[in-house]
């Protein structure tokens, strides 16, 4: 953002440049990624599971597939809803953005391609979630319903795709903090002229 404007919040913004002590947006992506994997990862063992009922048994684990795609079915849920908050805390962030000037990332990109792509990625990860999360409920609800496998192959292998996407967009996000030190106390009071190590 233009640093004329944000000089104009005055005392509000901290040394990481937030009106609050510790970002938001960090904490609910990794909010996002777990629940997503963990429902990810309980459809595909529950897709698995005749193969290791016995590993389930040898280990005394009271395990059921209904069970299994339980937990999948409401850890995506959870994955969706937290995503539009994820989402809009990372747009409000990044419009108190003022990351470090002149600083390339590792790859090549400027710290406004980085935050455009960031933010489109976000986007896109959030359609993705949501749509599976449809795409999962006829699934649970219509399709698949009387059915002991409840999940499709597609829809696993459609959420393994997306691992690989959150995997990208999560390094985008590692580089602006990283690399151009948005909403990093250390870099920021370094930029400040101040000394981190008597600041925190």
């Amino acid at each position: 953002m233009n640093p004329e404007l944000l000089d104009q919040l005055g005392d509000q913004l901290g040394a990481n440049g937030l009106p609050y002590a510790i970002p938001i947006h960090p904490n609910l992506v990794h909010l996002t990624l777990g629940l997503f994997i963990a429902a990810i990862s309980f459809d595909i063992v529950g897709l698995f599971f005749p193969v290791e009922k016995a590993v389930f048994k040898y280990l005394a684990i009271p395990v059921t597939r209904s069970g299994l795609f339980d937990v999948g079915w409401y850890n995506l849920l959870g994955a969706a809803i937290i995503t539009f908050f994820t989402v809009a805390s990372g747009f409000y962030e990044i419009m108190l953005a003022n990351p470090l000037p002149d600083v390339t990332s590792v790859w090549g990109l400027q710290a406004m391609q980085t935050m455009l792509w960031h933010g489109v990625g976000g986007v896109a990860l959030l359609l993705l979630i949501v749509g599976m999360t449809v795409w999962r409920g006829f699934q649970r609800f219509s399709w698949r319903k009387e059915m002991a496998r409840q999940v499709q192959w597609s829809y696993v292998g459609v959420g393994l795709l997306i691992f690989g996407v959150m995997f990208l967009q999560g390094t985008l996000g590692a580089h602006l903090g990283g690399e151009f030190g948005i909403h990093t106390t250390a870099d920021q009071l370094l930029r400040l002229g101040e000394n981190p190590n008597q600041q925190l």
